[in-house]
């Protein structure tokens, strides 16, 4: 009893901050979509909506610069190996991607915004964001590997700090040029891009002891060059991004047949994808803190405490879905009135309300099981169960387009359940 009962402060004390942290993702999608979901027409909000599933698509594909820098780390800092080579690699890769996306933005642009579809006034608007919110590629991706790095060190309060800078700088230059300056959807890329280098000179200034202190002076310049450590570190980063891919295929074609089924429906999913945010954000921070903790046992070598670690933090895992499920059902109402004041986004997104209920019961297991494969760096199981949830989904979605959005809901609810009961399988095959 004492043995879980110190693990679950170890598992509080990485997770709280990251529960703030995520927080204050969704929180900054809800200050979005308040922003442009006032503005005289749904388009803003379709457009904005459309633009950030090219950007949810783009970023997160690359989110292995966050995962892949947690797992290794954990596990060097177990080992007591220097942590700051997986960082630096980790950073070198980040900055030539998002220069490389900034290059390419032309033929990406057009690319997503053909495959999502939307009316032709949404899709100009979309042109815009894209063109603006780009330029913060870099910074974004740096990010990523600022923050998987602070996780991996079981420094979590790190990216609660940038998070928080992040996203108060811009919800704050939301306001200023959408509602003060009238730069509709302009401003709201134009406030993403410059948040993310506000976030990235954050970083780094907070994890300057971590950089510039005893692990750079006993840093072995040598490693950095040598190829087996690289080319193990991109094996693990191309299968989670394989599964990233596979991940965000299913959300951008779900936000391309929204669109198709008129642009009232695209503005009604992106509020419902709140809740969805909401709670993949919350039991992230016990996903993280199961990354930290795993990766650091198998460092160790300490089996015991690898399984202690998955089984406590999945109990707070089941506890937390518990709760939002019955916050979802008190609040979600209340919730897609603040989003939208517009009376035809407020009722169909009110009408799909249900299927958001089914999310913590379907969601949980997989985002849990994300954290302990990356700190496993099991990435290539990761890979697998996500590809095989996926050619799931598509035949479940063939069969209920009758059923239109109420279709595409259910096939995302379908999805959900199946990746974590493939991981789960895996897991326990893998554990016995």
């Amino acid at each position: 009893m004492n043995r879980d009962a110190n693990l679950d402060r170890r598992i509080w004390a990485l997770a709280w901050p990251l529960l703030l942290s995520n927080a204050t993702a969704p929180l900054l999608g809800l200050v979005d979509t308040a922003v442009v979901g006032h503005l005289s027409s749904p388009v803003f909000l379709a457009a904005v909506a459309l633009g950030g599933n090219v950007f949810m698509f783009l970023y997160f594909s690359f989110n292995f610069l966050r995962m892949g820098t947690t797992g290794f780390t954990s596990q060097a800092r177990g080992a007591g190996d220097n942590t700051l080579v997986v960082l630096l690699r980790a950073l070198l890769l980040s900055v030539a991607i998002g220069v490389a996306l900034i290059l390419l933005q032309p033929v990406l642009r057009e690319l997503s915004l053909w495959l999502l579809g939307g009316s032709a006034e949404v899709q100009a608007l979309a042109r815009d964001y894209i063109n603006l919110r780009i330029l913060g590629a870099p910074a974004a991706l740096a990010n990523f590997a600022l923050i998987g790095f602070a996780i991996g060190m079981h420094n979590t309060r790190v990216p609660l700090k940038m998070t928080l800078l992040m996203h108060s700088s811009n919800a704050l230059l939301d306001v200023l040029l959408v509602q003060v300056w009238h730069f509709d959807v302009r401003g709201v890329a134009a406030a993403s891009s410059a948040a993310e280098y506000i976030g990235l000179a954050g970083g780094l200034f907070w994890l300057r002891r971590h950089i510039f202190g005893e692990a750079w002076r006993a840093l072995p310049r040598h490693l950095l060059l040598q190829a087996a450590p690289m080319i193990r570190l991109m094996a693990v980063n191309r299968d989670i991004f394989l599964r990233t891919v596979a991940l965000l295929t299913v959300f951008f074609f779900f936000a391309a047949q929204g669109a198709r089924l008129g642009d009232t429906i695209l503005a009604a999913n992106a509020v419902l994808i709140t809740f969805l945010l909401l709670l993949s954000n919350t039991l992230d921070g016990f996903a993280n803190a199961a990354e930290a903790l795993v990766g650091d046992a198998l460092g160790r070598g300490r089996t015991t405490e690898l399984h202690q670690a998955v089984r406590r933090t999945g109990l707070w895992t089941l506890i937390v879905a518990a709760i939002a499920l019955i916050g979802f059902a008190l609040g979600g109402v209340p919730l897609i009135h603040l989003l939208s004041d517009l009376s035809a986004i407020r009722d169909t997104a009110t009408h799909y309300l249900p299927w958001m209920l089914l999310l913590p019961l379907t969601a949980s297991a997989g985002f849990w099981l994300d954290g302990v494969f990356v700190g496993a760096t099991l990435a290539r199981e990761m890979r697998n169960t996500m590809l095989v949830a996926t050619l799931l989904f598509f035949p479940v979605w063939w069969l209920t387009r009758p059923l239109d959005n109420h279709g595409l809901w259910l096939a995302m609810n379908i999805w959900m359940a199946s990746r974590g009961l493939l991981m789960a399988w895996v897991w326990r095959r893998r554990a016995m």
